[in-house]
This record gives C-alpha cells, sequence and structure tokens, in this order.
C-alpha cells in the first residue's frame, strides 16, 4: 500500500480534468458530450470502485510479490528494453483480458458497466467496478508469474491506468497517423460504441497492433452511438452493478442440462435471452421509459458527490493510520451516499430511510470518537420523535424530488 498517498491526490485530478473536458466541450459548443444524470452515475461508480479497493488493493500486491517469490519463470532485469517489453506485455495481457470480457457471460457481467453510459467523457472511464478489478487482477498475475518485478508491474498498472483515462474523450478529434500504432480517444470511441459494425472491436488500451493482427480493428467511420444494445432503464446504484448477474442466474434457471448452464454462466453474451432484461426490470424497477423530466434539486446531488469526494480522498490519505471502526465509518457512509444519489436520480421515496441511515451512521461515529457509544439509541429516539412530530418525511420529499422539463 505503498502508494496510498499518491491516489488520495488522484481523485482532485480526476475531478481537475473532468471540469476542464466540460469547459472545452462548452467552447467548442458540443453539450451533448456531457448528461447529468450519466456523468452522476458515472462518478458514483467510480467513487465506490476507488472505496472498496483500499480494503483489497493490498492483497492484490501481496498476491504479486507471492507469485514472484514462489512460482517466477525467469528472473527478469530492470533495465531500458525490460521496460519496454513490459509496456508491451502489459498491454497484450489487457487485450485478452478486455476481448474476453466481452466474450464470456461471467466477465461481461463484470465488465458492462463500464459500457452502461451513453456518453462518453472522462466521467465515463470513471465506470469501473470492483468486480472488474478483481478479474483483472487475475490475468495481471501472469507478470509477475513470467518474472516481472511486482514494484514494475504496479508502476505500469499506473502508467497504463492513466493513458486508458484520457482515451475517454470527445473533445480530441481523430489523429489518423497516431492511429497506426497508439489507441487514442477516436479508437476507444469506437469500442464504447453500440452500432453494429463497431460491435467488439478495438479492445487494445494503449496500442492498436493487437486488434489489428487479431482481426478486431475498426477505425471510426459514422459517428459512434455510446452505450448499450440494449440500454438499461435504470440509474441505479446497485441495479447498475447486479443487473447482469441477475440477468446469469435467470437464464441458468432456464436452461436444461451442464452443457446449457455452463454456457449461461462462459457462454457468449450475444446468446443471452433477450427477453430476461426487460423482464427483470419489469419486475424490480419503475418505468423510466420517459425521460422527459428530470430532478430539479440537483444541487443536493452535487453537495453529496462532493461530500463523499472529500471524504473518500481524506480516507485514502489517511488510510493506513486509521482504525478498525474509523474504516468501517468511512465505508458505510460513503456507499449509503453513494446508493442515495443513484435514489436520487430514480426519484425514489425511500431515499428518506436513507438519510435516517446516514444520521445514524454519523452520531454512532461522533459518540464512539467522545467514547459515548453506549449512548447510540438517543439519536434514534430523536430521530423517531421529529418524524413523528414534523412529518418530516412528507416535507423532505415534497422538497428534495420535484421534477422539472428536462433540457436536451
Amino acid at each position: 500500500m505503498e502508494n496510498i498517498n499518491f491516489l488520495a491526490f488522484a481523485m482532485p485530478a480526476f475531478f481537475l480534468f473532468v471540469y476542464l473536458e466540460y469547459k472545452l466541450a462548452q467552447r467548442k459548443k458540443r453539450p451533448e458530450i456531457f448528461n447529468y444524470e450519466s456523468s452522476v452515475s458515472n462518478i458514483s461508480i467510480g467513487l465506490a470502485e476507488r472505496l472498496i479497493n483500499l480494503f483489497i488493493a493490498a492483497s492484490f500486491y501481496q498476491l504479486f510479490y507471492y507469485i514472484y517469490e514462489h512460482y517466477r519463470i525467469f528472473d527478469i532485469p530492470g533495465n531500458f528494453w525490460i521496460w519496454i517489453g513490459l509496456i508491451l506485455a502489459t498491454d497484450f495481457v489487457w487485450y485478452w483480458y478486455h476481448r474476453l470480457g466481452h466474450e464470456v457471460n461471467f466477465f461481461w457481467a463484470a465488465h458492462i458497466v463500464h459500457h452502461h453510459s451513453e456518453e462518453f467523457n472522462f466521467t465515463a472511464a470513471a465506470r469501473i467496478t470492483t468486480f472488474q478489478a478483481i478479474i483483472r487482477t487475475g490475468f495481471w498475475c501472469i507478470l509477475p508469474f513470467l518474472g516481472f518485478h511486482p514494484k514494475m508491474v504496479i508502476t505500469m498498472l499506473l502508467v497504463h491506468g492513466a493513458y486508458s483515462f484520457f482515451t475517454h474523450t470527445q473533445v480530441i478529434g481523430r489523429i489518423k497517423w497516431l492511429e497506426y500504432v497508439f489507441v487514442t480517444p477516436s479508437v476507444h470511441g469506437v469500442h464504447h460504441a453500440s452500432d453494429e459494425k463497431y460491435l467488439d472491436k478495438n479492445y487494445g488500451d494503449m496500442f492498436t497492433f493487437w486488434d489489428r493482427m487479431f482481426g478486431t480493428f475498426q477505425e471510426e467511420e459514422e459517428k459512434p452511438k455510446y452505450g448499450l444494445t440494449h440500454p438499461l432503464k435504470s440509474y441505479s446504484f446497485l441495479w447498475q452493478h447486479f443487473h447482469y448477474y441477475f440477468e446469469i442466474y435467470e437464464l441458468w434457471k432456464r436452461s436444461k442440462g451442464f452443457k446449457a448452464r455452463w454456457d449461461a454462466v462462459f457462454g457468449s453474451p450475444a446468446a443471452m435471452d433477450q427477453d430476461i432484461r426487460p423482464m427483470l426490470e419489469k419486475r424490480f424497477l419503475q418505468d423510466k421509459t420517459d425521460r422527459s423530466h428530470r430532478l430539479k434539486f440537483r444541487n443536493y446531488l452535487y453537495i453529496q458527490l462532493a461530500v463523499s469526494t472529500l471524504i473518500l480522498t481524506v480516507f485514502t490519505y489517511y488510510f493506513g493510520s486509521l482504525g478498525f471502526y474509523d474504516k468501517i465509518f468511512g465505508l458505510s457512509f460513503i456507499i449509503i451516499t453513494l446508493i442515495n444519489c443513484g435514489a436520487l436520480l430514480e426519484q425514489r421515496k425511500w431515499i428518506y430511510y436513507l438519510e435516517y441511515s446516514r444520521l445514524f451512521i454519523l452520531s454512532t461515529y461522533l459518540l464512539y470518537i467522545e467514547n459515548l457509544a453506549e449512548y447510540f439509541l438517543v439519536p434514534v429516539i430523536i430521530m423517531i420523535a421529529a418524524e413523528k412530530m414534523f412529518s418530516l418525511s412528507r416535507k423532505y420529499q415534497n422538497l428534495v424530488l420535484q421534477m422539472e422539463s428536462a433540457k436536451r
């Protein structure tokens, strides 16, 4: 976890670049590049991944070291040409991880979240889940197994991740000569497209020659339409994370015999029954086909994201010195806030109870700091009394869940 302090500053840097991209999009008169609801959803998912990875990133690094120390095939030195080789090896491993992420249901369930967004900008780069981070770490283990030192691997993964962030934008036009070697925003935009000719193309993260070698390269011709071929009808934080696992389970239940059930989990996403998602959305979600109205009190969402980002930045910086209960508080408070952001976008009336949950967590933590944890029921009693006396839930919903016509 020696890079933890550095990672704390990655989040403010992320928002700085998003702001610069937004201003540049305005200057270019490209307002369609940003969509309020989608951007909030993207950022929420990114914050959750950064948060949860704090708890498991150390195990990733330990796994690299364990494999390197006990199972490495070669003793690879750290000279200049080896670093060049590591760049190529890292992107080659990425290509196959990424390709399998689109061709195998179980892997697609983790990766699909990255493709939900119907906008293509820096916020879309944040749509990485912890499930995806765990799966790709399994692929990265190939590198220390070959004999690349874990410090080199970790350094290269940071460089690799930083490069891929800057390929998620539309404010940079096509650079055709560069596309012969490097992945550009135009090349990666094709990968995020739902147009039939663009499907399952451009898996490389830094270099395009893997796609050219294996027949999966496609240059941008018509302007891409971003997102899934069958878009989600929800901005729900939880549904976006888990919907495809529900779809796999539903397909598994419908399947007869070992091979069919195996294919339900490890077969191609292209073979997924197309009636499953609408059926599950009808069962679990309110209808979101009409998007002509949106939340009026949007500043409340901005405040929640800002608070979550601030807490997460401080949390990351001091993570190594925090106690168990400090970490549980940070994890619980931020996750509930991010779930609340998704519920606000969905105009769910039960979000009020999430507010109570946050107040309970905050008050209990403050009491714990003051060595008064045994009085944790006092705030609960106060909240119940206030609700009974003033009908706060009704007032809250009338204020926060006001709607207005969406401006497109």
